[in-house]
């Protein structure tokens, strides 16, 4: 055990492989209204089988032997872009979770013990409450969450005006429809779109095996959907489900989907299908400052804010994985021109290490 700040706490490593140990800290997690599905061991462990990246977590236990705080992390390691423990890898959220502020600073000086350890390793830490001094702070991304409307009608009166007509055209549009679930057919319609959206983007596609690991860990709280125009799959989200908000994810459409509106109509369906499932809240996930895909979620009717990660560094210098990096653009340009089947067979082998 490492010893922390406060005298009633003990930080130790829990084994995420154990399942008595998993069910506490997932039980913890779901008991904080700042709990997130990327702190649950479901997403860690997801992560570890699917990438390699071996999942640690941080746990603050007091005298009763209850855990009061946690921090995962993930090793990320990669040849391009480095080594790193991120919290957590691939996740929009993570960073420490604690029942009392007092937490927080023992297990943030244990995640810094711990990072020593493992070879001065940087730190990254993708939400959460600020860690404390030597720790800096910074804010790339927009979060856009706000309430589900009552039902369906009132769903697309909350759409502002101009976007709705672009909804209402999809509505219309008869060849167009969304199908859910769970099945092989949908992962793979899934996988494919997203796979075309991300290689049109610039950006490497995860390992399939990604998406399947988190809907069997996550079970009824994660499902997909996807739009198909007949029977062609143009847009496609991958959902999770946590503490009444719906989270659509990963998610993506081809080049047509612009002209069909598909992902109007997906989106659209979604919060349906959400408010179905007793959820209250829609969290259309994070997009860079001044990116079209924020401006596009914000003509949905969302606002953003801000979300505030920390880095810290035993030399002060975190890693550049920002893909608007001077250095990064060329690469970028040339993978947009790859074709899609060799995009996908070495794009996952560069993705798990970007965390």
């Amino acid at each position: 055990m490492m010893a922390g700040n406060r005298a009633d706490l003990a930080i130790t490593m829990l084994d995420l492989h154990d399942g008595a140990q998993a069910e506490a800290a997932d039980a913890f997690v779901m008991a904080q209204a700042a709990g997130t599905p990327f702190h649950r061991p479901a997403w860690m462990l997801g992560v570890e089988r699917a990438t390699g990246n071996h999942a640690h977590m941080l746990a603050a236990v007091g005298p009763s032997g209850q855990i009061r705080g946690l921090l995962p992390l993930h090793h990320v390691k990669s040849m391009l872009f480095g080594q790193a423990l991120v919290s957590s890898a691939f996740a929009v959220d993570g960073g420490i979770l604690a029942d009392d502020p007092a937490t927080v600073a023992p297990l943030a000086a244990a995640g810094q013990a711990f990072a020593r350890n493992m070879g001065d390793l940087s730190i990254e830490l993708h939400g959460g409450p600020s860690p404390g001094e030597g720790w800096q702070a910074y804010s790339e991304h927009l979060g856009f969450v706000r309430p589900l409307a009552a039902d369906d009608d009132a769903e697309l009166l909350a759409v502002p005006r101009k976007h709705r007509a672009e909804l209402r055209k999809a509505l219309a549009n008869p060849s167009l429809r969304v199908e859910t679930g769970r099945g092989s057919k949908l992962v793979r319609d899934h996988y494919r779109v997203y796979a075309t959206s991300v290689r049109n983007l610039g950006t490497p596609v995860f390992p399939a095996r990604l998406f399947r690991e988190m809907l069997d860990r996550f079970g009824d709280q994660a499902d997909i959907m996807v739009a198909y125009d007949g029977d062609r799959p143009v847009s496609a989200v991958l959902t999770l489900y946590h503490g009444g908000t719906a989270m659509p994810y990963w998610g993506g459409g081809i080049h047509d989907a612009r002209r069909l509106r598909s992902n109007e109509l997906m989106y659209y369906r979604l919060m349906g299908h959400a408010r179905a499932k007793g959820m209250h809240s829609f969290d259309f996930g994070r997009s860079k400052r001044d990116s079209g895909q924020a401006a596009w979620k914000k003509s949905f009717g969302f606002e953003p804010r801000p979300l505030l990660y920390h880095t810290w560094s035993p030399d002060g210098k975190a890693r550049d994985i920002d893909p608007r990096s001077d250095k990064y653009q060329r690469r970028i340009d040339l993978w947009k021109k790859l074709p899609l089947p060799v995009a996908n067979l070495i794009g996952p082998f560069i993705a798990r290490g970007l965390g």
